[in-house]
């Protein structure tokens, strides 16, 4: 047996008996490696540990420094090395050694952790927020659910906080005023939004598109309809298209499962309602294809539609249905296919406890009055009450595509289709 496999053997040896408490046997076969190779660092730094476990600091420190001069990147030393220090009332030194920690390992969680602990003793909370947070994104989630921890977490995560605040009150200190007597304005919504992401308030959302993502369009939750010189007159219509609508909800035949997944492909989320009627559709458009039956029953609707700036893409769109969610159906969180197209919703039947969450921007509806949003950012919808919830759903194209790249992007969509053929799964692009 070579030496190598003589120290494999024995480090096996160690951490089985150190996993079963058995210090005093992992201490013997550590020994037995430095035997064999004077300065092997995991060795010295086991020993440190050990040592420093007992309460035997000029020990720990003679194998700790053993192992960082044998091994200077090796982070678990440093962070041992550091405990050493603490332990020692030298603070200024343990803070150093847990910074060259992490600058060997810089996802080490629990060095984060430590160096925001001695941060906050030495009084530099803002520096320790900062690693509080490094501390919170690195850790996994199975140490993030331990009981132990909880404690620590919840220090963290209240720092962390505290910081958040402290920040944004600075922040709005430094502005002199800027933003008093603003609030309804409307060119400092995006401000105000990134000033909420900024201190912890919001989240950073953004499109992903699952099959044809388009660059330079900014990742918009919900559009404002006042630009859309479209929108007034689509909601003008509105009565019409409800009255439409409650003459084919007498026919309830008509609907159809808006999911109805291949046989044999994959359900993911929408497994509860893969052709099931809680979500029906009833299409007068479908794939670009007018549904005759459907679309001759409303023709004010169909009208009003087409005076809106409608996707067109052969063979995909438009698609243009009423979509009805029974009480109690919930519609999980999921992004679409192409951010070149924004969704539309027109209310019209609307209960209390409906609801449409966009990124992290929740809007419940109001019938007659158009939301227009951007799909490929992961969205839900619910309807928590007793009675059937119903909108008109269609898309536009996205507002800053040139007519050129309009057509331009019509003739890539159809491109894939032909490459991969009519049956792949392109989603709903």
């Amino acid at each position: 047996m070579t030496t190598h496999d003589r120290i494999a053997t024995l480090m096996h040896e160690a951490d089985t008996y150190a996993k079963q408490g058995r210090y005093s046997a992992a201490e013997s076969c550590w020994r037995r490696v430095l035997e064999l190779e004077h300065d092997y660092a995991p060795a010295l730094n086991f020993l440190g540990a050990n040592a420093l476990a007992k309460g035997d600091l000029a020990t720990a420190a003679h194998y700790l420094d053993r192992a960082i001069l044998s091994a200077p990147e090796f982070a678990m030393a440093h962070a041992n090395r550091s405990r050493v220090y603490g332990a020692q009332g030298r603070a200024d030194e343990a803070l150093e050694a847990i910074t060259r920690a992490i600058a060997a390992d810089p996802a080490s969680w629990g060095a984060h952790m430590e160096r925001a602990c001695l941060l906050e003793a030495a009084g530099r909370r803002r520096d320790a927020a900062a690693s509080w947070s490094l501390g919170l994104a690195y850790i996994p989630a199975t140490a993030a659910d331990s009981p132990s921890l909880q404690p620590l977490l919840s220090q963290a995560r209240q720092a962390v906080k505290d910081n958040q605040e402290e920040l944004r009150t600075f922040l709005q200190d430094r502005m002199h005023g800027a933003l008093d007597g603003c609030q309804s304005h409307a060119e400092l919504e995006r401000f105000r939004h990134c000033l909420d992401i900024v201190t912890g308030r919001r989240e950073f959302v953004t499109a992903r598109p699952l099959v044809l993502p388009y660059p330079r369009l900014p990742a918009i939750p919900f559009f404002d309809t006042s630009g859309s010189d479209w929108v007034p007159e689509l909601e003008a219509a509105f009565p019409d298209i409800l009255r439409e609508l409650q003459g084919v909800l007498e026919h309830p035949q008509d609907f159809v499962p808006y999911v109805q997944t291949e046989a044999g492909a994959p359900k993911g989320q929408f497994d509860a309602l893969d052709r099931n009627l809680d979500w029906s559709a009833l299409f007068l458009w479908k794939n670009g294809a007018r549904i005759h039956r459907n679309a001759d029953r409303c023709p004010l609707t169909e009208s009003a539609v087409q005076r809106t700036p409608q996707n067109v893409v052969n063979g995909r769109a438009p698609v243009v249905f009423f979509s009805a969610l029974r009480p109690g159906t919930h519609i999980p969180p999921h992004n679409g296919a192409t951010n070149t197209r924004l969704t539309v919703h027109l209310p019209l039947v609307i209960p209390s406890g409906c609801g449409l969450r966009v990124g992290d921007e929740v809007r419940e509806w109001t019938p007659g009055k158009v939301v227009m949003f951007d799909d490929t950012i992961r969205h839900e919808a619910w309807n928590r009450s007793d009675e059937l919830r119903v909108v008109l759903i269609f898309d536009v194209w996205h507002p800053m595509l040139s007519t050129l790249e309009r057509e331009l992007v019509a003739s890539t969509v159809e491109g894939i289709m032909s490459f991969y053929g009519t049956g792949a799964d392109l989603g709903e692009l």
